[in-house]
């Protein structure tokens, strides 16, 4: 691959030394298995409130992680101190503590069969973005300057923040396995306070990619939160009641969320998920399918190898509403007695295929009920899948949004919710590593006035 400035300390190759210096020293010390991962990261952060600068922040860092198996015994030890004095402690440290714990029949590293075959692929995951301070403050103050510029009725701001962060690393075991590579985040974000008299409403956008290049006109990204927060206004509670409800992309990406969460290894071997036992079952309604796609260029989750070295791979998680697979590491594959699915550390661009109805056609469809823009708390028990959460949204009538609601409960259960979606609209929204459009629950309670 072409290299590309950066701002770190470190080149791969001396990453890959300290790796590969980490094993060496905990083989020579008896460890039967080894396995570390060594980073760094850089970045910025300004935030502007307004028009003046609130913070300023720079970050700079590295860490060494080292996991030591005595056969079944395991032991981990950490540090961010790169000296060869201080990996060697490190790695005392794990072996000591690996000496001292019970042997784990699941433990150990990934299968070697399932180990990333080295075949190089460019996700263009790393895009630094040369901007300074000065920079990033015109930035934050353009994005900021363009809300205020949308009413008059916008007469605060929570602020406008710039973003930018550059990591890389280098991940080793004892198999032979030893890769890593660099990548990039960053953002631009927006939260305005509109008023008229004494009603006071608060609403925000953001929007992050792996290239500067690909973010929004920062005036886009103001107007847009000021837009928002401006059709919050006159807000009142709405009736209680069993209505439609339309999760808002961003909310549905939440959604999403909830259900890896479910389908993941370590609440399945705990017994702590309200889809036990699920697979192959119908979870959703026959019109939601959800695949993974780790291998999208630039995409916020893509990755060759999850946490552990094993290879990703694109597949269908859910198809016509049935459960195709679980979100496993070889930890808590083992546990459940299945293969890891390349999931150590987490899901990689998970899609939920979008319909062909806008936002307004869904509204149309519900007909009277409501759509929901923020959720407040964490009313969400993971072992039940009962559902409560503060709301604040618009109120549909005759198919169309009629006013804004806030200081209201919408409640349900996810499995209930999750086979009861009977709207997909076309608006897909990328947050992190998910990409979902908005969704319409055939039936949720609303606590209101």
């Amino acid at each position: 691959m072409p290299q590309k400035k950066t701002s770190f300390n470190y080149s791969q190759s001396q990453l890959r030394d300290i790796a590969r210096d980490i094993l060496d020293y905990a083989r020579s010390r008896g460890a039967s298995a080894c396995e570390t991962d060594v980073s760094e990261g850089c970045g910025q952060t300004v935030s502007v409130r307004c028009g003046e600068i609130e913070t300023l922040e720079y970050n700079r860092d590295k860490g060494i992680g080292v996991t030591v198996y005595l056969g079944q015994q395991r032991g981990h030890a950490s540090t961010s101190d790169f000296s060869r004095d201080a990996l060697r402690a490190t790695v005392d440290a794990a072996h000591a503590i690996a000496r001292f714990t019970a042997p784990d029949p699941a433990a150990g590293l990934a299968d070697a069969d399932r180990l990333w075959s080295g075949e190089e692929v460019d996700l263009q995951l790393h895009h630094p973005w040369d901007l300074n301070a000065d920079q990033a403050v015109a930035l934050a103050q353009q994005c900021e300057n363009a809300a205020f510029a949308v009413s008059p009725k916008i007469r605060n701001s929570e602020g406008a923040a710039v973003y930018r962060q550059e990591s890389q690393f280098v991940s080793a075991n004892s198999l032979g396995f030893c890769h890593g590579f660099a990548t990039s985040r960053h953002s631009l974000s927006c939260s305005v306070i509109a008023m008229q008299g004494e009603d006071m409403q608060r609403d925000d956008w953001h929007v992050s990619m792996r290239d500067a290049a690909d973010l929004p006109a920062p005036e886009k990204i103001g107007a847009y939160a000021a837009r928002r927060a401006l059709s919050r206004l006159g807000s009142r509670r709405a009736r209680t009641g069993d209505v439609p409800v339309i999760f808002e992309a961003p909310l549905a990406c939440g959604l999403l969320g909830n259900f890896i969460q479910a389908v993941s290894g370590g609440a399945l071997y705990r017994r702590s998920s309200f889809l036990l036992d699920a697979l192959g079952n119908e979870v959703f309604s026959p019109n939601i399918s959800i695949f993974e796609n780790p291998h999208i260029p630039k995409a916020l989750g893509s990755t060759l190898y999850d946490d552990e070295g094993v290879a990703t791979q694109a597949r269908e998680v859910v198809t016509d509403g049935r459960l195709c697979g679980y979100f496993l590491g070889s930890y808590s594959a083992r546990k459940l007695g299945m293969q890891t699915t390349g999931n150590a550390g987490g899901c990689h661009n998970i899609i939920l295929r979008p319909g062909t109805q806008d936002l307004p056609s869904l509204a149309r469809m519900v007909g009277h009920g409501l759509l929901v823009t923020e959720l407040l708390g964490q009313g969400v028990n993971n072992v039940t899948g009962d559902y409560s959460r503060g709301a604040a949204g618009y109120w549909i009538e005759n198919g169309e949004i009629a006013w804004p609601v806030h200081e209201i409960t919408i409640a349900g259960n996810l499995r209930e919710m999750f086979r009861d979606i009977v709207g997909i609209g076309n608006d897909v929204l990328i947050r992190g590593g998910k990409q979902c459009p908005s969704l319409v629950i055939g039936n949720m309670t609303i606590a209101g006035s």
